[in-house]
């Protein structure tokens, strides 16, 4: 089974849709979503409906909380929270619906899916450096074989095994038998690992390997769309360097 694991679109319609585009052609089986599709981009119903339309789940991110009323965000930084009050404002009753609807984990067998940690999922803890993921060798036995996380909108995976964590630095790479790994997929709307293609991951449970995908898109129109609207500038701005 072929599985794209899609994460942090943040409105961005845009790279939503080639990530979809070229998901469809790598004939994957199943796509799942880790959440945060509003927030910061300019196009928050268009991405839920799509997502809604092709995603066999879609878990609760930070942001999705937030606009769903499923968190408090008075301690977000002045520009994050008012796009996050804007997305409130211009989504339509369905998608707030299905925002508030969404659930914190899901798992398909031996691979599991969180937004962010998932030792305390409602915590929307950040996993992005091996510091963070020693911290999860505690709860090793409780986890999947593999979990896929987003929220830090970074590609960067860890094994779990033999008491110790290490990096897994590869663009594809298979899953070794006796250890477990932790995937953070990247960002299909905001990268931030300084390369502005959108990204996302394929899981093959029968190949048993793991690939990220990197996928051009069109970030002038996706940006222009932040400029027109009453957003942050830099929303728009940071998607041409990736960061």
């Amino acid at each position: 089974m072929r599985i794209a694991v899609i994460s942090d679109i943040h409105s961005n319609i845009e790279a939503l849709t080639e990530v979809l585009r070229v998901s469809e052609h790598q004939k994957v089986d199943r796509i799942v979503s880790l959440g945060d599709i509003v927030g910061y981009g300019a196009s928050p119903n268009p991405c839920c409906e799509l997502v809604r339309s092709v995603a066999e789940v879609t878990l609760l991110g930070n942001h999705d909380a937030a606009v769903a009323g499923r968190m408090d965000y008075s301690y977000y930084y002045d520009a994050a929270r008012h796009a996050l009050d804007w997305s409130a404002n211009v989504l339509t009753d369905e998608n707030m619906a299905w925002l508030r609807s969404l659930p914190y984990t899901y798992r398909i067998g031996e691979v599991g899916f969180c937004h962010g940690s998932p030792i305390d999922p409602k915590a929307y803890e950040y996993i992005f450096a091996l510091e963070q993921a020693r911290e999860l060798t505690p709860y090793v036995e409780e986890l999947p074989e593999v979990t896929f996380i987003g929220h830090s909108h970074l590609c960067r995976a860890f094994a779990i095994g033999n008491g110790e964590v290490n990096d897994v630095v590869a663009q594809k790479f298979g899953i070794r038998k006796g250890y477990k790994y932790i995937i953070s997929v990247g960002s299909v709307g905001q990268p931030r690992d300084y390369d502005n293609r959108a990204c996302f991951v394929i899981c093959d449970t029968d190949a048993r390997t793991v690939e990220y995908v990197r996928v051009e898109y069109d970030i002038e129109t996706s940006a222009q769309k932040i400029f027109d609207a009453d957003l942050a500038l830099n929303f728009g701005k940071r998607l041409f360097l990736g960061v």
